[in-house]
């Protein structure tokens, strides 16, 4: 492969990171906000999303009940992408829109928090998902890219949305990574202390 077309890859994934920093910061500091409180009363976080997306939500739940950067007890965190049972059990007898939303009505509670993901901002499971939790009066933090999609629609004023403005899914997707690490990172200072710049 062209060693230039790998440099233009890399240019253009640090340009649209340095772009988003000033963007999204107010955006992932509410999120970290949201839930360390959510943690901090005992409520979990239940993450969402297809593809690259569902496994950047079992990236965030293997950091929190693990760790992140730092030796802590285990926090609840649920990627509702990887019980196969349950996803084929649902998609079969019903529909693969309801493969989260099912989950949600299973596990979410008043509290709990919603991490849904998706770079269209219009996965139909993720938007059933999305629907299922405001019922539930679960706030979301919405990781989007584009436009928003209807994702970004379907918030309230509760809810917090990082919505990265750019066209090429993989770049949305590293962003996405990025202020992943950014949320543990914040939620770990939030819940035990620690130097926030380092």
């Amino acid at each position: 492969m062209n060693t230039q077309r790998i440099l233009a890859h890399f240019q253009e994934s640090a340009d649209l990171k340095m772009k988003s920093a000033a963007a999204l910061s107010p955006s992932i500091s509410q999120a970290v906000e949201l839930m360390f409180s959510a943690l901090s009363n005992g409520n979990k976080i239940l993450a969402c999303g297809n593809g690259g997306s569902a496994a950047d939500c079992q990236h965030f739940a293997a950091e929190l009940v693990g760790r992140f950067e730092r030796e802590r007890f285990p926090l609840p965190a649920i990627a509702l992408t990887t019980d196969t049972s349950i996803m084929t059990a649902v998609g079969n007898d019903y529909s693969f829109k309801e493969i989260f939303s099912k989950q949600v009505q299973a596990f979410g509670q008043a509290g709990d928090v919603l991490l849904a993901i998706s770079t269209s901002g219009n996965s139909a499971n993720v938007l059933a998902a999305v629907e299922a939790a405001l019922e539930r009066e679960m706030r979301i933090v919405a990781f989007t890219g584009k436009d928003g999609g209807a994702l970004g629609k379907l918030l309230t004023d509760a809810d917090v949305h990082i919505n990265v403005q750019h066209a090429r899914t993989a770049r949305i997707q590293e962003v996405h990574l990025l202020a992943i690490h950014c949320i543990c990172d914040g939620i770990d200072v939030a819940l035990f202390g620690g130097d926030e710049n380092a």
